[in-house]
């Protein structure tokens, strides 16, 4: 049972990225999902959520305009769309699956210590 990111690189900035996070061994049907990431020496911080209906969503500031969160439940399976992709946008990347009936600006910006499972995180790289 967990969850596997993949979809990681490195890329140009301007360049694009889709980040997959699959389920392996349990059903997503039910579970919210949040992107998170971790850049060296800073706080990890939510990225994007997902409700487990795909009927809300919600971004960080610093990602809106740029990054997409959906999901396809018949494959078991969360993306995040990046587009854009800036320096700044370097970190590894994690998913993670909650069972909530939050909506996804609660569920991004409340406590990470409910997430009920973790994925192991891919590495986005945006450089020249």
């Amino acid at each position: 049972v967990q969850l596997v990111e993949s979809g990681g690189g490195l890329v140009q900035p301007g360049g694009s990225l889709r980040l997959s996070c699959a389920a392996s061994g349990f059903t997503l049907d039910y579970y919210a999902i949040t992107w998170f990431r971790q850049a060296p020496g800073k706080e990890r911080e939510g990225v994007s959520s997902i409700t487990s209906r795909g009927d809300s969503t919600s971004y960080a500031d610093s990602v809106k305009g740029r990054f997409t969160i959906f999901r396809d439940n018949v494959v078991n399976t969360v993306y995040l769309q990046m587009n854009s992709l800036k320096p700044e946008d370097t970190a590894v990347y994690y998913c993670a699956a909650v069972v909530t009936t939050a909506k996804a600006r609660d569920i991004m910006f409340g406590p990470s210590d409910v997430y009920e499972y973790w994925g192991q995180g891919t590495q986005v790289t945006v450089s020249s």
